[in-house]
């Protein structure tokens, strides 16, 4: 199994919490949604399946968007899913376009005020803007919601410990089998790049990685009354 596909064996595992906060939206028909960092498209594709709707995925990694191009012409999404190689911050949409905003692990990297002035012009009013993130990342930055005029629709966290157990435990077993002069370059770098992230990830508190999903809705009426 290649570098890159033990990577997402393992992000599979978050598909059921993907599965879980869409089924906390209210049903809507043919909804047009925006992911922001799609990747490789693990959790674009299953959102397509659960939502029937159509989706733009946006990510600044040309490489990962390569690899997602590729499963989107092998299982026929071309007239449902495109994607974009930008910045949720330089990317020019018209305003209200977007029924539901996703963004997994990514607006902590962009930064939660920006990215709450931008959700807010892109989405529809009502629509919603569903993050997973780090627990005390969110908390530091609750104030953004309302002032950004959001509301707190719902939200479910996600088993205490689960980046580690699922994710980084299961992937550092088996890259201790695994021998490095049999890798290409990309593969080696990402193997020292893994092996960096999971060195820290030990040296640190656990909680830190502690994350929920969170559903935001916008309201017009609460940000012109912030």
């Amino acid at each position: 199994m290649k570098i890159n596909e033990l990577d997402s064996k393992y992000k599979r595992n978050f598909l059921k919490f993907t599965r879980k906060a869409f089924s906390l939206l209210p049903s809507m028909t043919n909804p047009k949604i925006l992911d922001i960092g799609c990747g490789t498209g693990q959790s674009t594709i299953e959102l397509l399946k659960l939502s029937n709707g159509s989706i733009i995925g946006i990510d600044i990694d040309k490489k990962a968007l390569d690899n997602f191009n590729k499963k989107i012409k092998e299982q026929n999404l071309l007239k449902k899913v495109k994607v974009m190689n930008y910045n949720l911050l330089n990317i020019k949409f018209m305003k209200e376009s977007f029924d539901i905003i996703w963004a997994e692990g990514v607006i902590h990297i962009i930064g939660f005020e920006k990215s709450f002035k931008v959700c807010y012009e892109l989405l529809k009013n009502n629509g919603f803007f569903v993050l997973h993130e780090s627990i005390k990342k969110l908390e530091k930055n609750k104030e953004c919601i309302e002032k950004n005029g959001f509301k707190l629709y719902d939200y479910f966290a996600l088993p205490e410990g689960f980046w580690w157990t699922d994710y980084y435990k299961p992937l550092e077993e088996v890259m201790k089998n695994i021998n490095e002069k049999n890798l290409s370059k990309e593969e080696l770098k990402k193997v020292k790049h893994l092996k960096k992230e999971i060195k820290m990830v030990k040296n640190i508190d656990l909680k830190e990685f502690d994350c929920a999903f969170y559903i935001l809705q916008k309201n017009k009426n609460m940000r012109s009354n912030y």
